[in-house]
């Protein structure tokens, strides 16, 4: 009798666990971590002094929202991530969170990173915040089967993050700021366009239009490709230009924008998932050495 009540008791504290694992992976912490990076980036650089309860307050404001964003992204495509490989296995396509209980999860993660934000941040980085989980989660997403354009839309919340952690430090957006965000939304057409030809069987499957002009992995793609990460050495001395850092972090950031540049040309000549594949990681790797060159810099 003992052996069954402890044996019962093991099973539902499995069952917790597995429950909690099911809403944490909800959040994509992977990602939602670049996002509060990149905000505290933004708020280190424009910082007068440094404040714990801001930056803090900051990282888990944007965290819950950025978690509830991609928790509305998983409801509304929950059928369509049933099609394909990569996200077959996410808890709403199993059946494990229902759309009800995801909902109430998003709701409740929006509301409360706003409140952290707007009390003890600033309600302008809050706002911003909100606007940034918007156009992802209800503009972005639904264009995705639509036109390929949703990539550009997508690219405004996504390059959100430095901007905001500017707002949280400054109270306003400024020169610097949009430059800072100019980045970051410039970095996205290359990382998301690698990684959507690296991905792309599945993405149709879903029918999800996320490569440029025919959709297709050809030349045309492989140039669309090379034209914007090329508009990352120019836009990465910017923040030099206007004063925010010297000149060693422009110097270094034009050269990591240069050898992300460099990759392009393999996937021009090559057109293979594995030059898309290097272009995929330079990416992963050029924008958190570039921001970090900046606070260094700036220090």
């Amino acid at each position: 009798m003992i052996v069954a009540e402890t044996g019962s008791a093991t099973s539902t504290q499995t069952s917790k666990n597995t429950r909690i694992k099911d809403f944490y992976d909800l959040l994509k912490v992977r990602l939602t971590g670049v996002v509060v990076f990149s905000g505290v980036f933004g708020y280190l650089l424009g910082m007068e002094s440094f404040s714990y309860i801001k930056v803090l307050a900051l990282a888990f404001g944007s965290f819950m929202i950025t978690g509830s964003a991609n928790t509305i992204n998983q409801i509304i495509e929950r059928d369509y991530d049933k099609m394909m490989k990569r996200t077959q296995n996410r808890p709403l396509p199993l059946g494990i969170i229902s759309r009800k209980e995801a909902a109430i999860y998003a709701g409740i993660l929006a509301v409360v990173g706003f409140g952290l934000m707007a009390a003890f941040v600033n309600l302008y980085s809050a706002l911003l915040s909100i606007a940034s989980l918007v156009l992802y989660a209800f503009i972005y997403t639904p264009m995705k089967r639509i036109t390929p354009l949703s990539v550009l839309v997508g690219a405004f919340p996504g390059a959100f993050p430095p901007m905001i952690g500017w707002v949280a430090a400054t109270g306003s957006i400024g020169v610097e700021g949009m430059a800072l965000f100019a980045l970051q939304f410039m970095w996205q057409f290359p990382h998301f366009w690698a990684i959507a030809w690296v991905a792309d069987s599945d993405y149709k499957k879903a029918g999800f239009k996320m490569l440029p002009f025919n959709g297709n992995k050809d030349v045309n793609t492989a140039v669309q490709i090379s034209i914007y990460t090329m508009f990352l050495l120019p836009i990465g001395f910017l923040p030099t230009q206007l004063g925010i850092t010297g000149i060693f972090s422009g110097v270094l950031a034009a050269l990591a924008g240069a050898a992300f540049l460099y990759q392009t040309f393999g996937l021009i000549k090559e057109k293979t998932d594995k030059a898309a594949l290097k272009i995929m990681f330079t990416s992963f790797i050029y924008l958190p050495i570039v921001q970090i060159v900046y606070l260094i810099d700036k220090i």
